[in-house]
């Protein structure tokens, strides 16, 4: 009798743990929801969890400003630009070291070293006046990764006059360092998103895979228009999309947009409407995402398929029609 006693009790310990796991289960683990501001722009975050993590979200978006945007006065890239002696942290190297690899990878078109042209075409940190070509010919000679470096904790320019903006890239990188908090807290299923560049893992509040819209890429200059081109259908990815639909002006009845090519220090000028790309991490998607709004359709596809862990939708213009190419891996379905 004591055995069967002395049996059955750790049964009943572990019968009685599971029960308090199970009930925990089915009344405590809910999809939170984070949303604010950063970067000039919106983040979206819905993670299923036990806790709130809003606070530490709060904290990764914050670290990653304080880093890397070059809108903030006591940022480090801001200090980099002023050329004030500084040591530059964690996330400046990981995302400086990634620049320059897609920097290589897309043959020059990805460059954060740009910063001075987008300045002066009026789309960066600092507002420019409509540069002309002999000013645009003087700052191409201080664009190029070939004329920066980093040493140790320091960055080293070639010329003073170089300056850094990595809003191409910081966004998605913003994105990957969140659901590396998250996935390091337990948590499975969420999408982050932090203007429009995406990770999702796991299911949404429905159990099934995340929805991605992919937006029809019209002009836009006041961002209202909602209308999706298709749907993408992804989890354990990442996602990121540039397009010049939205961020432009226009001058003497031309059309400037916001993407500046590197080599010619002017607006890029394609027949690519929007780069949606698919990658193992946000920021190489970001930073892929933009290359491809720089080289156009063609150029795009052969940067592309030379990456053999990238997927994309490239919507473009031919001939007054809009068109796109896609991956045959991505799932999609109609708007």
């Amino acid at each position: 009798m004591k055995k069967k006693t002395i049996i059955l009790l750790p049964l009943i310990v572990v019968a009685i743990v599971c029960a308090v796991v199970f009930r925990k289960s089915d009344i405590g683990m809910t999809y939170h929801k984070s949303s604010g501001l950063v970067f000039g722009t919106s983040y979206n975050i819905t993670y299923q969890s036990y806790e709130d993590y809003s606070d530490e979200i709060k904290a990764v978006l914050d670290s990653v400003d304080n880093s890397l945007s070059p809108f903030n006065e006591k940022s480090i890239i801001t200090a980099v630009n002023e050329n004030r002696d500084v040591q530059v942290d964690d996330d400046f190297i990981r995302v400086f070291t990634l620049a320059r690899q897609v920097h290589d990878a897309t043959d020059g078109a990805f460059d954060i070293t740009v910063a001075p042209l987008v300045n002066a075409w009026g789309f960066g940190f600092r507002k420019g006046d409509f540069p002309t070509p002999a000013e645009i010919d003087s700052m191409r000679t201080i664009v190029g990764m070939d004329k920066v470096k980093l040493v140790g904790r320091k960055i080293v320019k070639a010329d003073p006059r170089i300056m850094l903006d990595c809003s191409a890239i910081a966004k998605g990188y913003a994105v990957d360092k969140i659901a590396l908090m998250l996935k390091r807290k337990g948590v499975e299923n969420f999408l982050v998103e932090v203007g429009g560049e995406i990770v999702a893992a796991g299911t949404n509040p429905k159990g099934k895979e995340w929805s991605i819209g992919v937006t029809k890429p019209v002009d836009d200059s006041l961002s209202v228009n909602s209308d999706l081109q298709m749907i993408l259908t992804m989890t354990d990815c990442a996602l990121a999309t540039s397009g010049n639909y939205r961020n432009y002006y226009v001058k003497d009845g031309h059309k400037y947009a916001h993407t500046i090519n590197p080599k010619t220090g002017n607006p890029a000028e394609s027949n690519s409407l929007s780069a949606t790309i698919v990658a193992p991490s946000c920021a190489e998607a970001d930073a892929y995402a933009t290359a491809c709004m720089v080289v156009g359709k063609d150029k795009a596809l052969q940067i592309l398929n030379r990456q053999a862990d990238k997927k994309y939708i490239i919507i473009y213009d031919n001939n007054g029609k809009t068109e796109w190419v896609v991956s045959p891996e991505l799932k999609l379905t109609d708007k």
